[in-house]
């Protein structure tokens, strides 16, 4: 017996109690496949064999036929391409679920466009029935920010708030202002702004605090809202080949999603986070529930630092190119962050703090170090979510602190149309430094923002790898220097992933002991032109052996806990 099998055989008889002559029977087979691993010690393989929701052997056809048993369920790929199941490290799951449900304005590409949806949505609900969500973006049209006067005329008994796609704006109509107070008396809180046109009325939008207002004024979804919004984001998660999410919603879906789990409904692994501001005292609750460790856990506390770029309410050392005097702001002043994320990690919890602007991410990474010499070395694995525009001198002290790089590709082809003008030509040549950050010994784990963009691991390793704008602009990529190679994509959307949750024994590689989370694709990502990456098909999508996604094919099995 060689080593190798000798060490599988061992890990097979703490998993399943048999190491004999005898081998354990599999309840599924994957055969005649191209494998991608993201195992560095056995990094391809071309046949699969799982027992219950794990994978019990990995290798060739003829190590893998001794796990065939009658009641095996043998499928053959024909060459067909596997990769662990993507783990996207920053997804919105209610907000997402909310937005397929709710009025589509992403891709609104004019004024009348943006208008005639909403009209259109608002004939379709009762009286009093709350539009949400939206996801609009004001540059697909020129640049001019929408108004409550837009939208107000369809709108008469439908109150309203959209968000901008960043989800750091709001449009609200007249309607929604007046119920949650907002008029020509109501005064910008520290760290926000009520947009108001000549003669200080609102015009309806809302930047940074200033929509906590707004957002506490709009009713609490219903147990029954909150199912419909994560089975509609589970539905759409797993169709791009998500199988696991690390959730940074607010709107409580932890609790719907253990409802769920307890009825045998969830299908999707989440771990979820709670706001960093919430932390007080010593009960914690679910906060640092983990035990449903494989299908659901908290822990993460999530805080924010500063906006988004598109908004201006990112947070700059200088003041942005297209607007005098705008530095952006902080949304948490730099005392108060230091006391939230030091008392969250004094309890042993895993905190992720989001910081897009340049000082955003100095002043971050800062306060990570003090608290980390203040409260000693151990396994802590701060991140920082976005990590967007970094000063040159912040880019190494990732790798050297140890904090994760919880980065979405996509947005770097998206804002690339446009960040030019709000930063200038110098601030860009450090934005979305996925490559630097690579070399300087960081972490990366990608993500979506889902619903902000597509919720598309594919989509974000195209993105990562050629960095080709939207626009079609930079066809040899937008900071070509910043671009990655597919496999470091890969792994930053598995492996890494599971890292950044503390979930790398259960899953993110295909291994023997592993979760058998795993995706099928119509091409081998690993061979084919990056370009051609964005026409990539997820064929099938497997959950802890569970078929949960079937291209052309309305598969959504429940899960076995």
């Amino acid at each position: 017996m060689t080593i190798r099998l000798l060490i599988k055989c061992i890990i097979l008889l703490m998993l399943l109690g048999s190491c004999g002559t005898e081998s354990p029977k599999a309840d599924l087979v994957i055969m005649n496949a191209e494998i991608w691993t993201g195992n560095e010690k056995e990094p391809s393989a071309t046949a699969m064999a799982i027992a219950s929701d794990t994978i019990l052997a990995i290798g060739n056809k003829t190590e893998i036929n001794r796990f065939i048993g009658d009641a095996s369920k043998v499928i053959d790929l024909k060459g067909g391409f596997v990769t662990p199941g993507f783990i996207d490290s920053h997804v919105h799951l209610l907000m997402g679920g909310n937005a397929l449900l709710s009025v589509a304005l992403r891709d609104a590409n004019t004024k009348d466009e943006f208008k005639s949806r909403i009209a259109a949505y608002a004939q379709t609900l009762d009286s009093g029935e709350w539009i949400l969500e939206g996801n609009w973006d004001h540059t697909l049209w020129g640049g001019e920010l929408p108004s409550k006067d837009w939208i107000d005329e369809f709108t008469t008994e439908n109150p309203v708030v959209i968000f901008r796609m960043d989800g750091h704006m709001v449009l609200a109509n007249s309607m929604a202002l007046d119920i949650a107070g907002i008029n020509r008396e109501t005064k910008d809180l520290e760290g926000g702004e009520i947009l108001r046109n000549d003669n200080g009325v609102p015009t309806g939008i809302l930047r940074g605090s200033a929509m906590t207002k707004m957002l506490n004024a709009i009713p609490p979804m219903t147990s029954t809202q909150k199912r419909n919004a994560l089975t509609a984001a589970t539905s759409y998660l797993l169709s791009f080949g998500v199988t696991s999410v690390h959730d940074v919603d607010s709107l409580g879906t932890y609790a719907i999603a253990k409802e769920m789990l307890d009825d045998s409904e969830l299908a999707i692994r989440i771990y979820s986070a709670q706001p960093l501001n919430r932390v007080y005292g010593d009960d914690l609750g679910a906060a640092m529930d983990k035990s449903n460790g494989k299908w659901l856990k908290s822990g993460l506390m999530k805080g924010f630092v500063d906006g988004s770029l598109g908004s201006h309410t990112a947070a700059f050392s200088e003041e942005y190119s297209d607007r005098r005097g705008d530095f952006g702001f902080f949304i948490t002043d730099e005392q108060e962050l230091y006391e939230q994320i030091s008392r969250a990690d004094s309890k042993n919890m895993h905190v992720t703090v989001h910081a897009i602007g340049d000082m955003a991410n100095s002043t971050l990474l800062q306060t990570y170090g003090k608290i980390i010499k203040e409260n000693g070395s151990r396994d802590r694995r701060f991140r920082i979510e976005h990590a967007q525009h970094l000063k040159t001198e912040d880019i190494d002290r990732f790798g050297k602190l140890g904090i994760i790089a919880s980065a979405q590709p996509y947005h770097a082809i998206d804002d690339g149309r446009w960040a030019e003008k709000l930063i200038g030509p110098e601030r860009i040549k450090t934005t979305y430094a996925f490559r630097s950050l690579i070399n300087g010994g960081a972490i990366l784990a990608f993500g979506s923002d889902w619903p902000v963009a597509p919720a598309s691991p594919i989509l974000g390793i195209y993105a990562a790898t050629t960095r080709r704008t939207l626009d079609d602009q930079n066809p040899n990529g937008w900071v070509p220097k910043e671009k990655v190679r597919v496999e470091e994509a890969l792994r930053a959307y598995t492996k890494n992933g599971a890292y950044a949750s503390f979930d790398e024994q259960l899953k993110g590689i295909l291994a023997v002991g592993k979760l058998a989370d795993f995706v099928i694709l119509n091409e081998d990502i690993t061979k084919i032109d990056p370009i051609a990456l964005k026409d990539v098909k997820v064929l099938e999508t497997y959950v802890g052996g569970q078929l949960k996604y079937k291209r052309n094919s309305a598969v959504m099995n429940k899960n076995h806990k």
